[in-house]
């Protein structure tokens, strides 16, 4: 293509912006991470899912237990609207995630340790 019509049509040329590199300890820290999130959501999901059970099995309400059951949507839905901001996008694959692991981490790792010590 002809330098001249290619600047008419898509304006003068720029080079693109340098790929960044995911560095190898991040991507560890950030697996690490989100293996521990996911072990200790499905803890805390499969004892809510047990209770669930037992309680419908005994006749009881099932009322008080369904607002502790939302709280796994509404923290997927709050790191799913925090890696959509413009900061975050920005940032390398492996630092996002990273990042947004270590915000999903500490909630349900304390409460599925609390959990586990509380139920024996």
């Amino acid at each position: 293509m002809n330098p001249s019509t290619h600047a008419a049509l898509y304006g003068p040329w720029q080079p693109s912006a340098p790929v960044r590199r995911d560095r190898p300890l991040v991507v560890v820290l950030a697996g690490l991470l989100w293996a521990l999130t996911a072990l200790s959501v499905s803890l805390v999901g499969g004892l809510a899912c047990i209770v669930l059970l037992w309680t419908a099995a005994a006749g009881q309400p099932l009322g008080g237990l369904i607002p502790l059951l939302l709280l796994i949507p509404a923290g997927a839905a709050a790191l799913t609207a925090l890696a959509r901001t413009s900061r975050v996008r920005e940032m390398a694959a492996s630092s996002r995630m990273l990042l947004l692991g270590a915000l999903a981490c500490p909630v349900p790792t304390a409460l599925a340790v609390w959990l586990w010590v509380w139920t024996g």
